[in-house]
């Protein structure tokens, strides 16, 4: 019932309105806070605060369905808020933060974004230098942050800074929240990307941005655990997205080549462009199936780090492998703007970046081979 209601906003909300969302770099709030209406932000969140309490599964349908969409800014924009940011106050948050910020997280007035990336510190978390140091009730935040996916347009930031010099690199982080407008705290630019266009990404500035202390989501100095613990939930989020835009960039691809015709005959008639397809949907089925098997271990509380590791690596790479193919076998028609195999090809490209790099998540395997 979820991918079908999900799959059915794709089709009457996103697809005929989102080349315009491209232009504009942002998605509109009104089309969000419909999402949230509609359920789609409170999956995995109590039904107290207006969530439905399903699980990893349900998130991973979710993602699967958004990437299907071939607007990947869209997809991306909405997972960022549910899944990467969001999360920070429902794992670490008290009752008092949850109380008052989860209901209008899940109803989409409350959009946000999770600040960790910075200029010299993307994956390696240990070296970010935004720093917060107390002064009396309140926490005073210098530093920027960079690559902020909803950076522009959020409404509540969670931002990782330093608490501490002396500590151990892995005890001396803390997350904090930062709502829009504090003083101090400003959207330095607005960042103009390759892909995912109707996504806005900023770099983020704080200069003496001071916060009250009841700002702290979870403990001092137990923010890198907080940030490992929700860089799983977003790589098996990331991955899922992949697989949905490997199977729609497929399905395109399947439909352009039955009816393309080069030397009298349709290109499917050719061995060697059926066969490479054929390839590419097992693989995509098999990285499918392979988060699935995820998200179902994950939501029975199982240790899956290493296997959301191979899903953020494994989808990252097929999904631009699918991408590459798909295109060429649209030929001169598949390298020109405002095609849609031509906008998801850039979108995919970040897939093997964002959410932990290739390179970054074959290391995290190697530790657990």
């Amino acid at each position: 019932m979820l991918r079908d209601q999900v799959r059915r906003f794709v089709e009457e909300e996103i697809k005929p309105h989102a080349d315009a969302w491209e232009e504009d770099g942002m998605v509109p709030r009104a089309v969000l806070r419909k999402m949230g209406e509609l359920g789609f932000f409170g999956i995995r969140y109590p039904m107290a605060h207006g969530g439905s309490e399903m699980d990893t599964l349900a998130t991973v349908v979710l993602a699967e369905e958004l990437g299907k969409s071939t607007y990947s800014g869209v997809a991306i924009t909405a997972l960022v808020h549910t899944d990467m940011a969001s999360v920070h106050i429902y794992n670490g948050g008290s009752d008092e933060q949850k109380a008052a910020y989860l209901p209008g997280v899940i109803s989409g007035q409350l959009i946000t974004a999770v600040g960790v990336t910075e200029p010299d510190a993307g994956s390696d978390v240990k070296g970010i230098r935004t720093t917060a140091r107390r002064d009396g009730n309140e926490y005073v935040l210098n530093g920027s942050k960079m690559f902020i996916t909803n950076g522009v347009h959020a409404d509540l930031y969670c931002i990782a800074a330093k608490t501490g010099e002396d500590e151990r690199p892995s005890r001396n982080v803390t997350m904090f929240l930062v709502p829009k407008g504090t003083p101090g705290f400003s959207v330095a630019r607005a960042l103009d990307k390759h892909g995912w266009r109707s996504s806005d990404t900023a770099e983020l500035l704080l200069e003496d941005c001071r916060v009250p202390a009841e700002n702290v989501l979870g403990e001092e100095g137990h923010g890198f655990y907080a940030i490992m613990r929700n860089f799983q939930n977003e790589r098996l989020v990331i991955g899922a997205m992949a697989v949905g835009e490997s199977q729609a960039a497929l399905d395109l691809t399947l439909d352009y080549v039955r009816t393309r015709k080069a030397f009298g005959r349709a290109l499917w008639d050719k061995q060697a462009i059926r066969q490479r397809l054929s390839m590419l949907a097992a693989r995509v089925e098999a990285a499918r199936q392979l988060v699935y098997a995820t998200a179902e271990r994950d939501a029975a509380g199982e240790d899956v780090i290493r296997e959301v590791s191979m899903v953020k690596a494994l989808c990252g790479e097929l999904v631009n492998d699918v991408m590459y193919d798909c295109l060429q076998f649209h030929g001169g028609t598949g390298y020109m703007r405002g095609t849609a195999i031509e906008r998801m090809a850039r979108d995919a490209r970040v897939q093997t970046i964002g959410g932990g790099a290739t390179e970054v998540m074959l290391e995290e395997i190697a530790k657990r081979l």
